[in-house]
């Protein structure tokens, strides 16, 4: 998502929905958290700052990769791109689900859902440290087979684009869409700290891999709570940033090797 925050086109939509979500939920009376909102956009500054180095850095590998890549897909058939939304679908959903089960990942992606009061703005939640989680590992195989990288990293933005409109609790259940698109009440669900509701709904775009996989949890009617369900709220952006990651390795260096070190890093946090 840091990416998108450099586009001006991209600012001008968070703006104007962002201004409308806070008019909509204090006319609702549902109220704004203006401390937490200032976390995310604290979070989504910093991450303004590490886009550059990071896509640099990751732009260098997935080249190498795509030099070695045995086949080379062409750019300009609808076809490849169907596919390349399917598969980019799909490793984004094995992204997303081993951010929640394994605590490396975690460590990172545990920002996204730190806040409290789910709102546009926490879209933005990203941690700056996401390079050094190594998910991007994930969309390595698709270039392998195939895929140009810019293929690859267009479709990935577009997905992150509309996943940035879920995060809102003023759209309602959607009917039959919610059968294959991940909607906001989905993603509501998905940002549950609820019990019942914890490492559901991890697609993007798509619903349909939480179906076939079975971690497909509809929004009841039961309130939602938001926020990490063991940790209270924090909000100072590197504190939160780093706050996992050094938890983490506190944990690993309790072990006594380095196998039962990386159990822990491995484990489900």
């Amino acid at each position: 998502m840091e990416q998108l925050a450099r586009s001006p086109i991209f600012l001008t939509v968070v703006t104007i929905t962002v201004l409308a979500e806070i008019v909509w939920r204090l006319r609702t009376g549902r109220g704004y958290d203006h401390a937490t909102a200032l976390t995310s956009l604290g979070l989504a500054a910093g991450n303004i700052v590490m886009a550059a180095l990071k896509g640099s850095i990751l732009g260098g590998i997935y080249a190498a990769i795509w030099s070695i890549a045995p086949v080379h897909l062409p750019m300009d058939d609808w076809r490849v791109w169907a596919a390349g939304f399917l598969a980019v679908e799909f490793a984004y959903y094995g992204f997303h689900r081993a951010s929640h089960r394994v605590r490396w990942l975690w460590a990172s992606h545990a920002v996204h859902h730190s806040a409290e009061q789910l709102t546009v703005l926490a879209a933005l939640r990203l941690s700056w440290a996401n390079f050094f989680s190594l998910g991007w590992i994930f969309y390595v195989p698709l270039i392998l087979i195939g895929f140009d990288p810019r293929m690859v990293a267009t479709l990935l933005a577009a997905n992150l684009h509309f996943q940035f409109f879920l995060h809102s609790e003023a759209v309602g259940r959607l009917g039959p869409i919610e059968w294959i698109f991940n909607t906001p009440a989905h993603h509501r669900a998905h940002h549950a700290s609820n019990e019942a509701l914890i490492d559901k709904n991890y697609g993007g775009v798509l619903i349909i891999f939480d179906r076939l996989f079975g971690t497909l949890a509809p929004e009841t009617d039961e309130p939602i709570r938001y926020g990490l369900a063991h940790r209270p709220a924090e909000l100072n952006p590197v504190r939160l940033v780093l706050r996992e990651w050094r938890l983490m390795f506190t944990d690993m260096g309790r072990q006594h090797s380095i196998r039962a070190a990386l159990k822990v890093a491995l484990s489900p946090p």
